[in-house]
């Protein structure tokens, strides 16, 4: 699984509390309904010890008594508003200068509500995957920055994992504020906690970093309705809104997406594919439940891919009657699961137990086959079981234990990434953004930071994704022009020995080309920040510093270039192609060799690239002919390219593709 695991490894007591604070928010609102006279509350992250984004109205949203009035009091700043008939109420304060702390008051009828201790500064946003969600105490241990003396001046919240299916208006618990210091700041985000202590040094002014991540996620689970529908995901929204009507017909619905991505990637016929009652492929007997890499099977000793699981099951005519629940336990990392060829459910949380709803029908007296794809895409894989907990429980109470008998076989490699059901944890369609982004609210922000994207790889459309994500959050943090900084996917993997496509490059390259056009976005390059055998580098100082780097011209007028980044290509007239890159400090220069490497000349046709050598000399680099047609180059091509290219700086130039005219 791609995540963080120390966080997603314990994802099914994660989930366990995410199901007790959606209880929490329906008691909690109703609470509010029934008892009118409580003193004002707030939406959102204004809370003890927080920043609120200087130069920006300050929007504050919450709860009081209905039809009546609430004033709000920040330094000298006032405002009222009329309680709706629900209790809501929006009061908008005029910008404040950076400074504090301060206290804001809300009074109302029925009582005051004090927040105290409030800076006014400027305000971030990190987010993505297990490589933001990394902490500081895992990872490189940099003195003195890791062991920060106490900053009252910079202010950490981190958000609590929560999944939705719809956007909540509220958290379920207010997250809490702290100052950064030796008891708050191992525990946080360290490419984010680098990123703002950066910035706090440059900038000297409050600074609060939010973090909201989720290792192993996929950008659609951050992305709005709005978003996803105008990124081409309607289908996916769809879905999801059936799923809270209808979950059996929304799960046919997620199966037959998942079938005719199978169907297309392996060339099977319909009736014939391996979820099929009756499926001929090689059947062998599964030796326990548990990790497959455990099983002493040679094969499956370092496997990642699919491997089908197989299960039947005998039922007399009164057992198979009317609804029952299939649980299988866990499975490592994503399942897909049929019974009698219908699928039944899906998710990719790898500590969360299956446990799935069969209609009244599904079932039939005689022989039922239950049959699972297991998708594992990093680490260990497998049905993990427990074994006493996998069973299928009937209509009549009774229970049939399936914890052993299974077969296994391995699956045929499909290209790309395999669909996920909309409601997936962390890999559906909103559910993150819906549980986790929605309830920040209208909070004004000075800027946003996003690492993701490893989760992506073999899923085309990242760069309209990214687009519309980004969008759709500027839109509710109120600023069409909000800064945006985005870690380019670092190194991994085996280096290559020859040009080659690869979809880590392709994710690079969307990373790169939204930035350009966004015209508020910049990259900040890690490919030299990475390392081949581990997905979650350790070195996360620079990459904070890298994202300062990016924002600090977009957030604060800096000069200071951010990193050489391509800019043209040009036809030379002996046939050579010289390349001009923008945001050079100094000049380019080849590290450790003669000349620059990882740079490929390419035709039209896929696997016409071949390496070329070049000459690097100020802001350029100029690559010699080799006499055969040339329409584009790559430079760093390759999920772990080998590339020595950088400015005075010590900045490498990152990974692109360009056209030449």
């Amino acid at each position: 699984m791609i995540g963080y695991q120390s966080t997603t490894r314990a994802a099914s007591t994660v989930l366990s509390g995410i199901t007790a604070s959606f209880v929490t928010i329906g008691l909690a609102a109703a609470a509010v309904a029934a008892a009118p006279d409580t003193a004002p509350s707030l939406d959102g992250l204004v809370g003890d010890h927080g920043v609120v984004q200087r130069g920006q109205p300050i929007l504050l949203r919450g709860r009081s008594v209905p039809g009546r009035p609430v004033t709000a009091r920040l330094s000298t700043r006032t405002a009222t508003a009329t309680a709706d008939r629900n209790g809501r109420f929006t009061l908008r304060l005029e910008p404040l200068a950076a400074g504090g702390p301060y206290d804001l008051t809300l009074t109302a009828s029925a009582g005051v509500t004090t927040i105290r201790d409030l800076l006014i500064g400027d305000v971030f946003l990190c987010s993505g995957q297990s490589n933001m969600e990394l902490p500081v105490n895992a990872a490189q241990d940099l003195i003195p920055d890791a062991h920060p003396a106490l900053d009252d001046q910079l202010r950490l919240v981190t958000i609590a994992k929560a999944t939705s299916e719809t956007p909540l208006a509220r958290f379920a618990a207010m997250p809490q504020w702290a100052a950064a210091g030796p008891d708050t700041v191992p525990g946080f985000s360290a490419a984010c906690f680098y990123m703002v202590q950066a910035l706090r040094r440059s900038e000297r002014v409050p600074i609060g970093a939010i973090h909201a991540s989720w290792g192993g996620s996929r950008i659609s689970a951050w992305m709005s309705d709005t978003a996803l529908r105008s990124a081409g995901l309607a289908r996916a929204a769809d879905l999801l809104a059936l799923h809270a009507t209808d979950p059996v017909a929304a799960e046919r619905g997620a199966s037959t997406i998942w079938e005719d991505w199978w169907r297309r990637g392996t060339g099977d016929a319909p009736g014939r594919e391996p979820w099929q009652p009756d499926s001929t492929i090689d059947w062998k007997p599964v030796p326990h439940i548990g990790n497959f890499e455990q099983w002493g099977v040679p094969a499956l000793a370092d496997y990642n891919g699919m491997v089908w699981y197989q299960r039947v099951v005998t039922l007399t005519a009164e057992q198979a009657r009317g609804a029952a629940t299939l649980a299988i336990g866990v499975v490592d990392d994503a399942d897909r699961t049929w019974v009698n060829g219908i699928g039944v459910g899906g998710n990719s949380n790898a500590g969360r137990a299956r446990v799935y709803p069969l209609p009244a029908g599904l079932l039939k007296a005689g022989r039922n086959v239950i049959t699972v794809n297991d998708d594992d895409v990093y680490a260990y894989g497998g049905m993990t079981g427990p074994a006493a907990a996998m069973m299928l429980t009937l209509a009549d109470g009774s229970a049939v234990p399936i914890g052993d008998g299974w077969r296994y076989a391995i699956a045929k490699r499909v290209a790309g990434n395999a669909p996920r059901s909309p409601w997936d944890d962390i890999n559906g369609a909103g559910t993150l953004y819906n549980g986790m982004i929605a309830p920040i609210g209208a909070t004004a922000l000075a800027g946003i930071a996003w690492y993701q994207g490893e989760s992506d790889t073999g899923l085309p459309g990242y760069e309209t994704r990214l687009t519309a994500m980004t969008r759709g959050w500027r839109q509710q943090f109120g600023g069409p022009a909000i800064p945006l900084a985005i870690a380019q996917l670092a190194n991994y993997g085996t280096p290559p020995i020859a040009p080659g496509e690869s979809g880590w490059a392709e994710v690079r390259e969307a990373q790169r080309l939204m930035a350009a056009r966004d015209g508020h976005a910049g990259v900040a390059v890690t490919i030299d920040l990475g390392d081949p055998l581990d997905i979650h580098p350790g070195e996360k100082h620079a990459v904070g510093q890298r994202l300062a780097r990016v924002l600090r011209p977009l957030a604060y007028g800096a000069r200071a270039p951010a990193g050489p980044g391509i800019a043209s290509a040009s036809r030379m007239p002996d046939g050579s192609v010289t390349l001009r890159f923008t945001g050079v400090t100094g000049a380019l220069h080849a590290q450790a060799a003669r000349g620059p490497i990882g740079f490929e000349l390419c035709g039209a046709e896929v696997g016409s690239c071949r390496y070329a050598d070049g000459i690097a000399q100020g802001d350029r680099v100029t690559l010699a002919t080799d006499g055969k047609p040339v329409v584009r180059v790559r430079y760093g091509w390759a999920d772990s390219p080998v590339v020595n290219l950088a400015d005075d700086a010590q900045l490498p130039v990152g990974p692109f593709e360009i056209a030449l005219p």
